[in-house]
C-alpha cells in the first residue's frame, strides 16, 4: 500500500543506551572544538556582549537621525574611550606606585631575616629547610602572579580585535538576525526565534549591568576601608581590587594581596596587614552572600550548581575568558531550551525558578493522559 500524502514520517526512536553515547559524543566534540578555536570564538562572543550593551546608545543616535555609519562609529568610539579612560587612570596611579618598589625590597629582606631567626630559635629549623620553604612559597606566589598577569595580557590582546568586531556586528546586525531566523525556523519571519533573540539580549544586558553595579559597590567598599586604615594609594588599590574581582578565583586572591603588601611596606608591625585581610574578608562575604545573589545572579535564572560547573568548564575551555563568559552563555542556552518542547526538562534543570505546586493540568493535557490510559490525579497534584 502506497503512503498517503497526509501521512507524516515517523520520528526515529532510539533506546537510552544509544542516545546517551551520542549526546556525550556530541558534547565532547563541541567542547573540543571550542577549546581549539577559543582564540577566534571568544573575541566574537565578547564583541557580541559589548555590542548588546552599547546597542541602546546606537539606537538613540539613530532616532536622532544620525547616519548609520556615523552612529555606529560614535558608539564604538564611546565604548573604547570609556575603557581607555579606565586603563589610563590605572596607568597613572601604577606609575606612582612603582616608586615604592625599593621599599618593598628592603622591607621584605628585613622581614625574611626576622622570620628566619624566630623560626630557628623557636623550632630549631635548619637554614636549608627554611630556604626550601621560602623558595617554594616564592615560586607559588610568582606562579599565581604570573597567571594573573598572563590572563590580563591575554584579555588586552583580545581587546584589540573587539572594537572591529563590534563595528561589523552593528553594521550587519539586520542581516545576522535574518540569518538566525531563517536557519532555525526555515521562514523569513518567525515570532518564536525573534522572542528568543529578544530575551537573550535582555538577559545579557541585565547581567552585565548588574555586574557593573556590583563592581562599583565593591570598589567603593574597598576604597573606603583602605582610606579608614590609612593605606596609601587606597583609590588605586580599591578600584584595581574590584576589577580583579571579576576574574574568578585568581582575581580575588590578587585583589587581597596587593593592599596587604602595601600595608606591610608602609606601616609598622603586622596589625595593618591583618586588618586589611580581615576587612577584605568581610567585603568578600558581603559580596558573595548579598551583592552577587541579589544584583548579579538574579538577572539570569541559573541555579548555583549549574553556575559552578559552568565556570569550571569555561575555565577548562578558555581560561579566564571562558569563566567570564560561562554564565551569559548558560543563560542563553536556558532561554533556548525553554522554547523547545523536548528540551524543556533541561531548561528546568538549568534554572533556579521554584516549581509551583498545586497547579492544575489544563484540559488538553488531561485528554492526552486519558487517551494514553494514564491517571490524571497525580498530574494534578504534581
Amino acid at each position: 500500500m502506497l503512503p498517503q500524502p497526509n501521512d507524516h514520517p515517523r520520528e526515529l526512536q532510539f533506546p537510552l543506551y544509544v542516545k546517551a553515547p551520542l549526546v556525550l559524543l556530541g558534547l565532547a566534540l563541541l567542547v573540543f572544538t571550542l577549546h581549539i578555536a577559543s582564540e577566534i570564538i571568544f573575541p566574537l562572543v565578547f564583541a557580541a556582549i559589548f555590542a548588546i550593551m552599547l546597542h541602546p546608545v546606537e539606537q538613540w543616535l539613530l532616532r536622532r537621525r544620525v547616519p548609520q555609519l556615523l552612529a555606529i562609529t560614535l558608539t564604538v568610539v564611546l565604548g573604547v574611550a570609556t575603557l581607555l579612560g579606565l586603563v589610563y587612570f590605572i596607568y597613572l596611579e601604577a606609575g606612582q606606585l612603582s616608586s615604592q618598589m625599593p621599599l618593598f625590597k628592603v622591607k621584605f629582606a628585613q622581614t625574611t631575616a626576622q622570620l628566619h631567626e624566630w623560626l630557628q630559635s623557636r623550632f630549631g629549623l635548619s637554614d636549608q629547610k627554611l630556604q626550601s620553604w621560602v623558595s617554594e612559597a616564592g615560586n607559588r606566589a610568582s606562579s599565581l602572579l604570573g597567571g594573573t598577569l598572563s590572563a590580563v595580557s591575554g584579555l588586552l590582546v583580545m581587546a584589540t580585535l573587539i572594537p572591529v568586531y563590534i563595528f561589523l556586528l552593528f553594521l550587519y546586525q539586520r542581516r545576522l538576525v535574518d540569518f538566525l531566523v531563517q536557519v532555525f525556523s526555515g521562514r523569513r519571519r518567525d515570532t518564536g526565534v525573534t522572542e528568543v533573540l529578544r530575551e537573550s539580549k535582555a538577559a545579557i544586558q541585565s547581567y552585565m549591568v548588574g555586574l557593573l553595579i556590583e563592581g562599583g559597590i565593591v570598589a567603593v567598599l574597598n576604597v573606603s576601608a583602605l582610606f579608614i586604615l590609612g593605606i596609601p594609594y587606597a583609590l588605586l588599590l580599591g578600584v584595581l581590587g574590584a576589577l580583579l574581582n571579576f576574574i574568578p578565583y585568581v582575581g580575588g586572591l590578587t585583589a587581597i594581596a596587593l593592599p596587604v603588601l602595601m600595608a606591610f611596606v608602609t606601616k609598622q608591625g603586622y596589625g595593618y596587614p591583618l586588618g586589611v585581610v580581615a576587612i577584605y574578608m568581610v567585603i568578600q562575604f558581603v559580596d558573595n552572600h548579598y551583592l552577587i545573589p541579589r544584583i548579579v545572579a538574579s538577572k539570569i535564572k541559573v541555579n548555583a550548581l549549574v553556575a559552578i560547573v559552568g565556570v569550571l568548564v569555561g575555565n577548562a575551555i578558555g581560561g579566564v575568558a571562558g569563566m567570564f563568559l560561562a554564565l551569559p552563555i548558560i543563560a542563553i542556552i536556558k532561554i533556548v531550551f525553554d522554547r523547545i518542547e523536548p528540551l524543556k526538562p533541561w531548561g528546568m534543570v538549568l534554572g533556579d525558578e521554584e516549581t509551583p505546586r498545586g497547579r492544575k493540568v489544563n484540559p488538553a493535557s488531561k485528554n492526552v493522559l486519558k487517551a494514553e490510559g494514564k491517571p490524571t490525579q497525580a498530574a494534578e497534584s504534581a
